[in-house]
């Protein structure tokens, strides 16, 4: 009695019918996910441009009152951070410090107040008093929306690190940089600069496997109240 054939056809037929809701499923986790980028991508350039012409008049003034407190540096500061895969890039920020900033920070590093790869501190000598109410109010962040419309960053993201820090990141740190950077996130309307290093990436990290449209949303409408508070911003 030839069985062979028979018990072949119905390990093929097994192997099959495992196999195509596999395939169908990530086919629809694709499908989703391309949906999902094209409507975030959507969202950050209307958001972003509507967000330019509603804030340019206090763009205008933030503008007007650094170059004021310090003439010689300028209004916009520009600094290289890493992007989504590791791809640096300039991000613009209105300037909260005087010019010489860069150059201090060797000295103060022994200060840093998070531990990890990140340097905060709240009574940063380096910040102009313009620079502190920009800062705790977060205007100092808006000209980010030209990286929005650039494609560079999102409107919600986990933050862009400096080269610096990526070069302490460990591997579970480097999750941070599989998507495209944020202008804000997770980590900014949970705690911000009150959570530590490994917070954030935690966080970043829960934001990334849990990310869709509506979560996108949320955390925006949580930072119009963080930012409302500013409690946790320096």
């Amino acid at each position: 009695m030839n069985t062979g054939p028979h018990y072949r056809d119905e390990a093929i037929g097994g192997a099959s019918s495992n196999y195509r809701p596999t395939v169908v499923r990530k086919r629809e986790t694709r499908r989703t996910f391309s949906l999902y980028s094209a409507m975030k991508r959507t969202v950050d350039l209307i958001g972003s441009l509507t967000g330019l012409v509603l804030i340019s008049p206090m763009l205008a003034v933030a503008a007007a009152l650094i170059k004021w407190e310090d003439p010689q540096g300028p209004v916009i500061f520009r600094q290289t951070r890493i992007g989504k895969d590791g791809k640096p890039f300039c991000m613009y920020k209105l300037r909260s410090m005087y010019t010489d900033a860069e150059d201090k920070l060797k000295e103060l590093l022994d200060r840093n107040e998070i531990n990890g790869a990140m340097f905060k501190m709240k009574e940063d000598p380096r910040v102009t008093k313009i620079g502190r109410f920009i800062r705790k109010t977060s205007i100092d962040e808006l000209p980010q929306l030209f990286n929005v419309i650039k494609g560079e960053m999102s409107l919600v993201g986990p933050r862009p690190p400096l080269p610096r820090e990526v070069e302490e990141y460990t591997e579970r740190d480097k999750r941070r940089l599989s998507v495209t950077p944020g202008c804000t996130g997770l980590w900014q309307v949970s705690g911000r600069s009150s959570l530590s290093f490994k917070e954030m990436v935690e966080l970043d990290i829960a934001y990334i496997e849990k990310r869709c449209l509506w979560f996108d949303l949320k955390i925006m409408l949580r930072t119009f109240k963080a930012v409302a508070g500013s409690r946790d911003a320096f």
